[in-house]
């Protein structure tokens, strides 16, 4: 009898032990130590930041297991020697994944964690093969995977003309040292050439840059201004969207975003659902197994267009005219967090 109760005394321990156990593989009751590190604090990857952390708990709360990522959240301040002691906080933490939030920070965090192959999941990177960090969108080929917010400068273009068919002269705004802008600045002045379009370049590395370089636009009376997914600029659209907005001239972008914060359009992937998407491969790498190496980056739906119904009314356009060139049509007003 005796020998009977001390077994069931045993088993007893043990049970409640593997219920509250924690470790590998996705059992009941399972912590995953997740770093997010995002490149700076704007509207565009705050929204991003919110939107993984939301869907981590969602996860977390339908497979019971916690994604803490609550102590490794960091804002790298658009300054890479932060971003270094970020990652190798991150790393001496023995995090069971990163994830890093634009390109910058993305191309720090793989950098870092090349010896320890720690995973990293990566989001709103423009061109993960021209960046360096895949070998391939179907095969990244290492310990990094991720999501890509690459835009359609064309169909971008396409809605300048179709809102002015009689556009002569496009102001590029974006600042130089964001690699990630570089390929779409290349694109629309490529689209510029072929469709004898002038257009005038001005970039900025900080505020102050950016707002003088926003007013050489508007002296210059340029048409439209065409910004892609630039970071610098979006921190800065608050500042500017007025000077524009005074003007008449639509300020045309990359991301939805840029439309929430006052410019006139934003035309790309929701950055809701692309952080949805990021945690949703992070929580495949860590609870399924999912090897970084063969699992293809993804690339969300283009066409949605966000439009800012108050700056579309004051710079006079009728954006109906957008019907059928996209896959959706929203609409916002300006605000200075969401």
């Amino acid at each position: 009898m005796m020998k009977r109760r001390m077994m069931a005394a045993i088993l007893a321990v043990m049970m409640t032990a593997a219920a509250a156990g924690c470790g590998k593989g996705g059992e009941t009751g399972t912590v995953y130590k997740v770093g997010i590190v995002r490149y700076v604090d704007d509207a565009s990857l705050n929204q991003i930041e919110k939107a993984i952390e939301a869907e981590l708990d969602a996860k977390g709360e339908e497979l019971g297991v916690t994604f803490d990522y609550a102590d490794y959240t960091f804002n790298g301040q658009a300054d890479p020697s932060v971003l270094t002691q970020i990652a190798a906080d991150l790393l001496a933490d023995e995090v069971d994944v990163i994830i890093p939030i634009a390109t910058p920070a993305a191309v720090v965090m793989q950098s870092a964690a090349d010896e320890s192959q720690t995973p990293i999941v990566f989001s709103a990177v423009s061109d993960p093969v021209g960046a360096g960090l895949v070998a391939d969108l179907n095969e990244p080929g290492a310990n990094i995977t991720g999501t890509s917010d690459a835009i359609d400068t064309e169909a971008i273009f396409g809605l300048i003309l179709a809102a002015d068919p009689d556009t002569a002269k496009v102001g590029l705004l974006y600042d130089k040292s964001q690699a990630s802008s570089l390929g779409s600045i290349e694109s629309a002045k490529a689209f510029c050439d072929a469709n004898n379009i002038a257009y005038i370049e001005k970039t900025g590395t900080t505020g102050a840059e950016v707002q003088a370089a926003a007013d050489a636009l508007v002296a210059a009376e340029v048409d439209a201004i065409f910004t892609p997914q630039d970071n610098t600029i979006m921190t800065a659209e608050l500042a500017i969207f007025e000077k524009f907005t005074e003007a008449g001239i639509p300020h045309y972008t990359g991301a939805d975003s840029f439309a929430r914060n006052g410019a006139f359009c934003g035309y790309g992937v929701s950055y809701v659902e692309l952080g949805t998407k990021t945690a949703d491969m992070a929580v495949d790498l860590l609870v399924n197994g999912a090897d970084p190496a063969t699992t293809p980056v993804q690339t969300l739906e283009r066409g949605i267009i966000m439009i800012n119904t108050e700056t579309a009314e004051a710079v006079g356009i009728d954006y109906s005219v957008f019907s059928g060139m996209c896959s959706e049509l929203r609409e916002t007003v300006t605000a200075e967090s969401f």
